[in-house]
């Protein structure tokens, strides 16, 4: 009964995030950070700072991975499958009723004035959660200085696989040299080769194969994503460029993962059942790689040796958050509304810290709805 109680729990919590979730991987993260560890404490900052390092060293969308986590924690394998699927079905149906709207008229619904209020709030939400977690990650001067240098590079462009991975190195490296041992061998962790497939004669088949692969191998942004379907679905004439442009458009406002778009995607090139095997073949094998991971992430935490890895690359993952807040900030706060809709927003998310971050979301889209009419 206590774990049915949990389970309900668990899905409660993650279809109001799959609803209200905007503004992408490090938004949503935010929210779950305050939704999870600063309102329920189902777990302490430091254990979510290390399924969020971990998290970033897997391929597939990193928040919803951190929901899959989460889950497993609360409830295990059925908290991992009842969190992972209630954050990402939400999003899969707004976006297939734009999936929808698309194919029948030809182009999507005007949302921008919404969006523009959304994306300061977004932002306030995220700096709140970066603070509370930079406490718990910068332990001492050395993490200090390795994120530091993980800001400047992500901020330059370094791909952030290659920080990540190369900040807990160093830090290993480092531990090594200081307590001056030795070790006999190291493994790294692999990254996951996937040879290339013709398309099968169903296009089913083919959608979910070619889903499959992707889930299987990419790392990085949303935006990686459509370069993998410019390759795999545009360049074999499955899909147009523009209808490409568009999914990238709803993946941006809609709430949820962003890679919920690839059942707008498998809807247009063929309909309902396109979209279902699309977005199994891509969220498949996210569900796979948490299970193994994360048993994986206490014992980790629990060796010395790979703790001092643990702790860089958490302070490398705030690093790469704080680099995609400047940027989102650069981009979105560009006049004095959305400076306005920021301040107010942050003020409000700094005074009430237990204040859901939904009731930040629908205000910040509220004004932004408002202040455009003037």
């Amino acid at each position: 009964m206590n774990r049915n109680s949990e389970l309900k729990t668990l899905a409660r919590v993650f279809i109001t995030l799959g609803v209200t979730a905007f503004g992408g991987p490090a938004a949503h993260i935010a929210m779950m950070q305050q939704e999870v560890v600063a309102k329920r404490k189902w777990m302490s900052e430091e254990h979510f700072l290390d399924l969020m390092g971990a998290t970033n060293l897997i391929p597939g969308p990193n928040s919803t991975e951190m929901a899959m986590h989460i889950g497993q924690d609360r409830a295990g394998w059925r908290g991992l499958v009842v969190a992972g699927s209630c954050f990402i079905f939400p999003a899969v149906v707004i976006t297939l009723f734009f999936a929808w709207l698309y194919k029948e008229y030809g182009q999507l619904p005007e949302v921008q004035p919404f969006i523009y209020g959304i994306k300061p709030a977004i932002i306030s939400i995220i700096l709140i959660a970066i603070l509370s977690l930079a406490k718990k990650s910068l332990k001492n001067i050395q993490l200090g200085v390795i994120g530091v240098v993980v800001l400047v590079l992500a901020l330059m462009g370094v791909n952030e696989i290659l920080l990540l991975f190369g900040a807990g190195i160093l830090a290993m490296g480092l531990s090594l040299f200081s307590n001056r041992k030795t070790i006999n061998s190291f493994l790294p962790l692999g990254i996951l080769q996937v040879s290339d497939f013709n398309l099968f004669s169903t296009a089913n088949v083919s959608l979910f194969l070619t889903f499959l692969k992707i889930g299987a191998i990419l790392y990085g942004s949303g935006y990686v994503l459509f370069a993998f379907l410019d390759a795999e679905l545009v360049e074999n004439g499955l899909l147009t460029r523009q209808q490409l442009i568009d999914a990238i458009a709803v993946g941006q406002f809609t709430p949820g993962p962003v890679f919920s778009s690839v059942a707008f995607i498998g809807y247009q090139i063929n309909g309902w059942s396109g979209a279902i095997v699309s977005t199994i073949g891509v969220f498949l094998p996210s569900f796979i790689f948490v299970a193994l991971l994360n048993p994986i992430v206490k014992m980790m935490r629990d060796s010395s040796l790979f703790s001092k890895f643990l702790d860089a690359v958490n302070v490398a993952s705030i690093a790469i958050i704080v680099s995609v807040c400047y940027v989102m900030a650069k981009e979105s706060i560009s006049d004095w509304r959305a400076i306005l809709i920021g301040i107010l927003c942050l003020l409000l998310s700094f005074s009430f810290k237990k204040l859901n971050s939904v009731w930040i979301v629908l205000l910040g889209s509220s004004l932004g709805y408002v202040l455009n009419l003037f």
